[in-house]
């Protein structure tokens, strides 16, 4: 059962004329015992019911990101106290934002009894208004008057049931990886501190305690960078590598790991300095849990480290990029887009069953769907066979979670879906895309971010046995901070997510 109903209330309500709050909330006290009334923003119509930001309403509007986050957090709180909430809030943009940041079904009331305003709500309402003594549900398209329901209140719970919300925004996803990362304080370690960028994103991710930070570097520049810039790092670890008591664990251990490929003693010593290479041997050997660099050095200074030292997992020879798009109203997972230019069948397998832990990890439930440009037996070609092959080998470990091949909108449109896949359980139901070659997943994920213009979270590396992500060296320092958020989460379901069959 639903846990909310968001309200949408006329502009000029006032307390004589607001009776949809009181029928509302009479039909509910049939069912929960602990019902509670909120309103996010301060409305002098409705000053009566708790509101969580009236002594300082001017200073929380004018950051409508922070007023979200907070809306979110208190109702988790009212909830975890009461069986019910209903939230109250004018007939506005922001407001219809907060209910797909809560994910809640919308009720909006009207005054009047104008007819022609149905058809207009109808395709903008994703559960009811009410007009005069009349509610109109949208999912059944019918009416039924107040005092029916009065007398047959399930009535309005099963429609309420049937709602389709289905929402995850970017400012919900941000709090939930601020939450997941929190409950499960892992530590990261940031190579790059001479990066202004990296030492902010510390400052902001340790002022919200949602990971440890290590920073490598010489303390007293690093202190001293802080300080001109008015950042707080004093909760950060500071190693400096060039005098660190770690260095010669460090290079005996990348000797022992590395001899076989001709490297000597010295040799290990020399590249154990490299920032990079310190840091990756941090993950390694436990004394941190994940790493993030990329801001200054290349891809591949990040990379190669962590394949030659930290390895892929058991079953999984391949490292792959997968992006988190967080569009207006739903998080996709897209994979690959950073790594593999041009993935084998095997290796195209390897990407989906990394996609799938990788969802699971940030609370997706992953219906997968293998891309090509036919849908199901409709095409032939050297490319979909390799689709279809693909295809055979993840059955083994996914199941009917994934399928293909599929053309983007058979994958992602029902109504398509229908026509071109219609006993599939992914076809029209997709959010995890995996693409045939890096081509095609690289082109795409830039054309969604830039057309949309959703963030785009990545490339998050799958496939290793510890979590290292690589940085865009144009990343902003929101960008860092979600890189580390999810970093850390990934360092704290690895093992636990990775629950899948693996092939043997």
């Amino acid at each position: 059962m639903k846990n909310g109903l968001f309200i949408l209330s006329s502009d000029n309500v006032n307390k004589s004329e607001f009776k949809t709050l009181s029928f509302i909330k009479e039909i509910f006290s049939t069912k929960f015992k602990k019902i509670a009334i909120f309103s996010p923003l301060y409305n002098e119509h409705i000053s009566s019911i708790s509101c969580f930001c009236k002594d300082d309403f001017q200073s929380y509007f004018s950051n409508q990101k922070e007023l979200r986050l907070k809306t979110i957090k208190k109702y988790e709180e009212i909830l975890e106290k009461n069986d019910f909430v209903i939230i109250i809030g004018d007939k506005n943009k922001f407001n219809t934002n907060l209910a797909k940041d809560l994910n809640l079904p919308i009720l909006t009331e009207y005054l009047d009894d104008d007819e022609a305003k149905f058809d207009e709500l109808k395709s903008t309402l994703d559960f009811s208004y009410s007009v005069a003594d009349k509610i109109y549900f949208n999912g059944s398209n019918k009416f039924v008057s107040t005092s029916i329901l009065e007398v047959k209140p399930e009535i309005f719970f099963d429609e309420l049931e049937n709602a389709k919300t289905n929402f995850k925004t970017p400012i919900k996803f941000e709090y939930e990886l601020y939450k997941k990362a929190k409950s499960n304080l892992k530590t990261v370690v940031l190579p790059e501190s001479e990066d202004e960028r990296i030492l902010k994103a510390s400052d902001i991710l340790l002022k919200k305690e949602a990971v440890n930070v290590i920073l490598l570097g010489e303390p007293d520049k690093i202190d001293k960078k802080a300080k001109n810039l008015k950042l707080n790092l004093s909760k950060a670890t500071v190693i400096n590598p060039l005098k660190s008591e770690l260095l010669d664990e460090f290079a005996d251990e990348f000797y022992e790991l590395r001899k076989h490929k001709g490297i000597t003693l010295e040799d290990a010593k020399k590249t154990i300095l490299d920032k990079n290479y310190f840091a990756t041997m941090l993950v390694l050997v436990g004394k941190a849990d994940a790493m993030v660099s990329g801001a200054v050095g290349t891809t591949a200074d990040t990379i190669r480290p962590a394949l030659q030292l930290i390895k892929t997992k058991e079953g999984i020879s391949t490292v792959s990029g997968a992006f988190l798009m967080c569009l207006e109203d739903e998080v996709l997972v897209f994979g690959d887009c950073a790594v593999v230019p041009e993935p084998t069948a095997k290796e195209l397998c390897d990407i989906a069953i990394s996609l799938s832990s990788t969802a699971k990890s940030f609370g997706i439930e992953p219906k997968i769907a293998l891309l090509s440009y036919s849908t199901g037996e409709s095409g032939k070609g050297k490319s979909v066979d390799k689709v279809k092959e693909a295809l055979n080998l993840a059955k083994e470990s996914l199941g009917e979670n994934v399928d293909g091949p599929l053309q983007f909108d058979a994958a992602i449109d029902e109504k398509v879906a229908k026509k071109k896949m219609p006993n599939s359980k992914v076809a029209g139901k997709t959010n995890t895309f995996v693409f045939p070659d890096l081509n095609s997943g690289n082109i795409t994920y830039k054309a969604v971010q830039r057309l949309t213009g959703c963030i785009a979270m990545g490339p998050i590396l799958q496939g290793l046995k510890k979590p290292v992500n690589d940085l865009s060296r144009g990343a902003s320092v929101e960008d860092i901070v979600n890189t580390v958020l999810i970093s850390a989460i990934q360092a704290g379901n690895w093992y636990e997510n990775f629950s899948i069959k693996l092939r043997k």
